[in-house]
């Protein structure tokens, strides 16, 4: 393995050659430090800081075509740190102007820090020359391009992540109301988040207004909402319970409006929730090998989606790091064929 990591780092060294102009990206949210090194690791010009629009890239873009015209260099890459979302649109752009785009290791970059002056200090200008020196030593990787439907998984995927944490956070929340105001809730109904509690909770929340209703009176809200009603035992029950309830009778009218932002929120992100998941059902279509995978026992369309938006197509899949279709490793694009089945021919 470690030959192969050495043998993998040895060609990545070789792709710069005595032509190639080496750029250092310091990411940022609205400025970045661009610096530049020549393949032996020499300094060249002046550090750049670009805002992160157009017009920033375009001075990085006449920046390393002076550099290279004033150093007699044909050839550019760049490399940057994936800092969380800020370095997609700089090299997405500098991907449409032709250059070769890298990513570094932000670890790495940390643990490389000393190499150039001895000493730990950070600085933009600083982090950028680490970079472009990381480069110019093999430390680097390609970054993988993704077709569109892989695209649209992650980005799905993402947006469903935030809909379930708000989710779960609204549901949470509801228990604790229940157990503040009316505790003996819980005895009625097994789930409080059952069509029959939430009904309820929606209607009538609180004990004062229940001990205050008739069963009948209960029965025509359910009736309002719910298509199957718990019926009048149930009715009895709540207003039993509302009589001797243990929960809250202060700041009545604040936790009334405290549940019903909860509920608005649970409405919310259920609705969404189905939304999103509808469209990733739509995106898996669109993929030819999606269907033979879900007929693998055990994978949900979700669980695919995960899969496929991070890992992108398999047909793309190559050796230790690889960066063109002349390395692709056989073996794993045969094995995953194997796994979605004659199906695909």
């Amino acid at each position: 393995m470690k030959f192969k990591a050495q043998e993998n780092q040895n060609q990545l060294i070789e792709k710069i050659t005595a032509h190639h102009l080496v750029v250092g990206i310091d990411i940022a949210q609205q400025t970045h430090v661009a610096r530049a090194v020549n393949f032996r690791g020499i300094a060249i010009g002046n550090p750049l800081s670009f805002s992160n629009d157009e017009e920033g890239f375009n001075n990085l873009l006449q920046w390393v075509r002076s550099l290279q015209a004033a150093n007699g260099l044909t050839e550019a890459i760049v490399g940057m740190e994936p800092t969380g979302h800020y370095w997609l649109n700089v090299s997405r752009w500098l991907s449409e102007q032709q250059f070769e785009v890298v990513l570094v290791n932000p670890h790495l970059v940390k643990k490389n820090k000393e190499n150039r002056d001895n000493t730990p200090s950070k600085s933009d200008k600083k982090d950028a020359l680490v970079i472009a020196d990381m480069v110019k030593n093999g430390y680097y990787s390609f970054i993988r391009s993704t077709p569109e439907a892989f695209e649209e998984l992650r980005v799905y995927l993402s947006n469903r992540d935030s809909v379930v944490t708000r989710l779960v956070s609204a549901k949470n929340q509801i228990h604790r109301w229940v157990d503040v105001v009316f505790p003996e809730l819980r005895q009625v109904f097994k789930s409080l988040m059952c069509t029959g509690s939430l009904a309820t909770l929606r209607l009538f929340p609180t004990p004062e207004e229940l001990r205050k209703l008739q069963p009948k009176n209960i029965i025509e809200g359910w009736k309002s909402l719910m298509k199957r009603h718990s019926g009048e035992r149930k009715a009895r029950a709540l207003i039993a319970l509302a009589s001797s309830s243990v929960g809250s009778k202060q700041a009545t009218n604040a936790y009334k409006l405290h549940l019903k932002q909860l509920l608005d929120e649970y409405d919310l992100a259920s609705q969404q929730l189905k939304t999103v998941e509808a469209e990733i059902i739509a995106v898996l279509d669109r993929i030819p090998f999606a269907k033979s995978m879900l007929a693998v026992k055990g994978i949900s369309a979700i669980s695919l989606a995960g899969i496929l938006g991070e890992a992108g197509d398999y047909k793309r899949l190559c050796s230790w790091q690889c960066s063109s279709t002349a390395c692709w490793t056989q073996s794993r694009r045969g094995k995953l064929r194997q796994m979605v089945g004659a199906n695909e021919n």
